[in-house]
């Protein structure tokens, strides 16, 4: 019996060193994280873009007038490494994408940009809104707010709705474990209050159903306090900066007030920003810490009653939140609420403005209560000219398209298509060489012309059958003229005469009046014609007599060379 054979082992498995290399590129790959930054011209977007990578601002271009201006794209980006607070290790890679307006040409590019099922975990968004036009403020909201939500909703994919979901409980969990900074050591307190987690306040996070974290930020803070008038060329908020007073403070803290109001709805922070570096320093430490916002407690591990050891966040933020000074604004997401808001200012209705925003986002046939922004319009009226509107997004007309077009206006103008010129050669300057037009030396005109050179000598009876008339007419187009020049050429007289060229004409341009010896008018394609076929005509001869036997009777070859003689 024979043994059996053991079997092949296995092949090693192919691009071993290709998996090995994936395996550690991926273990030590950084994450990057988006910030997305929304809002209307001259708002102040570059600076914060600057601060949040810490770069020193972008170069701007100084102005006739003095003033600086810088350029907007359509989609402006730039990137910064994150590092720890040793300074050692890339903790990720941050970049900001920077949107210059509103209008759909551009907020339309973004989703190729950053598409939500990647990125909705990874992005953070920055709502811009500028203090030297807050009449715009509600209006501008509701316009970037209303594009974050239809963003985030992606394809609307069962993938997409699970990502946001998460998205959403991770949010929600930030928002409900918020605690205040504070610097004395937190009391030993009870295990199961500490695990017990309290429902959200009423108005808070009732919009945002993707959970994407938002911060809005209100630039150039220093000018509400400003007393003179604006530099010329900026928008001023008339008697709100022109100085203090009761209906000043009443008007400002209105505003605050409604804006805590929006961005409670949306679980959304608010700051104020100032052009000095401390204050955007703060906003960029807020910026980081919603980024490494770790994720929500798994709801499994919480329904077992276990108990979860929270995620350390990498960067903590330890400001306190600040509702007093007008220039340094911090409310941070998780901390706001009715009660708090109304403190501010007595008299203020947050229910009242809540259904108010309501009713601007779902409106409804034959309501007759105002919505938020015509009564934000009533509290804080237009006073100032809007800034220009961008110039239209550049979308060019495709290739083909473009030649078509042209191509059918080309042909049906013929005055405008460069070959028109050659298919009318009659047109045609005398004095121009090039190609000439087909109709010019077509078959019926070639006939003709040799008919006519043919019967030109014997006459137009002349019988073409008979020998004789033949060489009748072949020493018709050989007849020489007193200088001993073919007919055909004496046909052009003395216009093409080397010694006789006029300074403005070329030696091989014809003269426009020259005609046949004839006098029958022929044109000058004609004439040349009739002289280069008069030439082939003299050269297919001269090698007929060189090449036929001599004739007996004495006529041939003597005939010739009598005619030579003379």
């Amino acid at each position: 019996m024979q043994e059996s054979r053991p079997s092949t082992p296995e092949a090693p498995p192919q691009d071993l060193w290709s998996s090995i290399l994936d395996s550690v590129s991926s273990s030590r790959s950084i994450p990057s994280k988006q910030v997305l930054l929304l809002g209307q011209p001259s708002s102040g977007k570059s600076a914060l873009a600057s601060a949040l990578l810490q770069k020193p601002p972008a170069e701007q271009h100084p102005q006739a007038d003095g003033q600086s201006q810088s350029t907007d794209f359509a989609i402006g980006y730039d990137f910064a490494d994150v590092r720890d607070e040793a300074d050692e290790d890339t903790l990720a890679r941050l970049s900001v994408y920077t949107v210059p307006s509103s209008a759909a040409a551009y907020t339309s590019l973004l989703p190729h940009f950053l598409p939500p099922r990647t990125s909705l975990l990874h992005t953070i968004v920055v709502i811009v809104l500028d203090w030297t036009r807050p009449w715009t403020f509600v209006e501008e909201l509701e316009t970037w707010l209303t594009w974050i939500e239809t963003w985030s909703k992606g394809d609307g994919s069962r993938e997409m709705e699970i990502i946001r979901e998460e998205s959403r409980e991770r949010l929600q969990s930030h928002l409900q474990h918020y605690t205040e900074p504070s610097s004395d050591p937190l009391p030993a307190s009870n295990t199961t209050l500490s695990n017990t987690l309290l429902p959200l306040g009423p108005g808070t996070f009732t919009h945002n159903s993707a959970g994407v974290p938002i911060i809005v930020a209100c630039t150039k803070a220093d000018l509400i306090d400003e007393g003179n008038d604006m530099a010329p060329g900026a928008t001023a908020m008339g008697s709100m900066v022109k100085g203090k007073g009761g209906e000043w403070e009443e008007r400002t803290d209105g505003i605050m007030q409604i804006l805590r109001t929006i961005c409670l709805k949306y679980g959304a922070a608010l700051f104020y920003t100032t052009p000095l570096p401390a204050n955007l320093q703060v906003l960029r430490q807020y910026a980081l810490h919603l980024l490494f916002m770790p994720p929500a407690p798994s709801p499994a591990m919480a329904a077992a009653g276990e108990t979860q050891a929270p995620v350390r966040n990498l960067f903590p933020f330890t400001q306190k939140p600040n509702t007093l000074d007008r220039d340094r604004i911090v409310v941070p997401a998780g901390w706001d609420s009715w009660g708090k808001i109304s403190v501010l200012r007595d008299g203020f209705d947050a229910k009242m403005w809540g259904e108010a925003w309501e009713r601007d986002l779902n409106p409804e046939e034959g309501q007759t209560e105002a919505g938020a922004k015509k009564a934000y319009a009533n509290l804080v009226p237009d006073q100032g000219p809007k800034p220009p509107p961008l110039p239209p997004f550049n979308n060019p007309m495709p290739e083909q398209a473009f030649l078509a077009k042209n191509y059918d206006e080309n042909a049906k103008k013929t005055d405008r298509d460069p070959r028109g010129a050659f298919r009318n050669p009659q047109d045609v300057s005398a004095g121009i060489v090039g190609p000439l037009g087909s109709s010019s030396f077509s078959l019926p005109n070639v006939e003709r012309a040799l008919s006519e050179m043919e019967t030109g000598a014997g006459g137009a009876a002349a019988n073409l059958g008979d020998p004789a008339a033949r060489r009748l007419a072949a020493g018709g187009r050989v007849a020489t003229s007193g200088a001993g020049r073919p007919a055909g050429l004496s046909a052009l007289g003395t216009a093409t005469s080397p010694t006789n060229l006029t300074p403005g004409r070329s030696p091989v341009s014809p003269n426009p009046s020259a005609t046949s010896p004839g006098g029958t008018g022929q044109s000058q394609h004609e004439v040349l014609q009739n002289f280069f076929q008069s030439l082939l005509s003299t050269k297919d001869r001269a090698g007929a007599s060189r090449t036929s036997p001599v004739k007996t009777n004495g006529t041939g070859a003597g005939a010739e060379e009598g005619g030579s003689s003379s």
